[in-house]
């Protein structure tokens, strides 16, 4: 197991984040840019914490520009979320697929989410926290934003895979 970073003044430390993961609701604002449209902006999100993990986003669709937004035959499932579906997002000529993803019948314990859509910061040109750009989660699968207020050691890079 890796050694916890001691979180500074304003900072959490993913190690203090629970398992099974919390939702909460935040007023952060979150923006989302992808060849240079912006396709989201919202201060109406929630997060997902979980141990390990920097913060998931999850965004409204009033708040999306869901027309770039093309949902896929991909399907995964969260042990504690439920069934997932991916989107590929598409400005003009643009595309990233696989880029996005939603609950839309999530469990029990995260119906708040039904709908909202998280993205993956590794696949968009800009996804930023109250005006900072995040760093994304490492791994292909891991969808985790890192801001400054953030530590780790975090899940998703070489080596991982067992925590």
């Amino acid at each position: 197991m890796p050694s916890r970073t001691a979180p500074g003044p304003d900072q959490e430390s993913v190690w203090d984040y629970p398992r099974p993961p919390r939702l909460e609701r935040t007023d952060r604002h979150l923006q989302v840019i992808f060849d240079g449209v912006l396709l989201a902006d919202t201060t109406a999100a929630y997060r997902v914490l979980e141990t390990s993990h920097p913060p998931t986003y999850y965004l409204p669709p009033d708040d999306i520009a869901m027309e770039h937004l093309q949902q896929t035959g991909q399907r995964t499932l969260c042990e504690f979320k439920g069934q997932a579906v991916y989107y590929d997002v598409a400005v003009g000529e643009a595309r990233a697929e696989a880029a996005a993803w939603a609950y839309p019948n999530p469990r029990p314990r995260f119906q708040d989410i039904a709908g909202y859509v998280s993205f993956y910061a590794h696949r968009m040109d800009r996804c930023v926290v109250d005006g900072e750009d995040v760093a994304p989660q490492e791994g292909s699968f891991y969808g985790g934003w890192i801001t400054s207020d953030v530590v780790g050691p975090f899940k998703g890079g070489p080596g991982t895979r067992g925590w």
